[in-house]
């Protein structure tokens, strides 16, 4: 038993590292970092604060305010002051932000490639037990790169 569970362990790294890989190559391609095509991705989702972002991308307050700078220098996402509290920054997303979204999620053709090797029963099986691995485990720590769908052919 434990091999078969040290085996599944490294079977879902090497998947995890594949998915990884794989969306980093296709941010690159549109010029964007993984980091900054995830920051879009939460902004497709609404309007957030530079707190709200690093707490949602599980990373350093220092680190989103040079990937938001970035994003921002290219016309990407917009920063104002909060009206309830200037001292917060709210980030949204400009229309060329969500056009290089959909293009990293048009390039990343990994899920569809992957989903596509498996049958349909088979893809309900996976979503079952995705959902209940991927459930939070209590303590609020879920940081998703993931759009919403509503962006989705925005």
């Amino acid at each position: 038993m434990a091999d078969d569970a040290s085996t599944l362990q490294q079977q879902m790294w090497d998947f995890v590292y594949a998915y990884d890989a794989a969306y980093d190559r296709a941010a690159q391609a549109v010029g964007l970092s993984a980091a900054q095509a995830c920051l879009l991705g939460q902004l497709t989702m609404g309007e957030r604060s530079m707190g709200e972002l690093a707490v949602e991308l599980l990373c350093d307050p220092s680190n989103v305010t040079q990937l938001v700078a970035r994003l921002e220098a290219r016309g990407l996402v917009t920063r104002v002051p909060d009206p309830a509290d200037r001292r917060v920054k709210q980030v949204s997303i400009t229309p060329a932000g969500r056009r290089e979204h959909r293009a990293v999620r048009r390039s990343f053709d990994f899920p569809a490639d992957r989903l596509g090797r498996l049958t349909g029963e088979e893809q309900r099986q996976l979503s079952a037990l995705l959902a209940t691995m991927a459930a939070p485990p209590g303590d609020g720590s879920a940081g998703t790169c993931a759009p919403a769908d509503s962006d989705r052919g925005r």
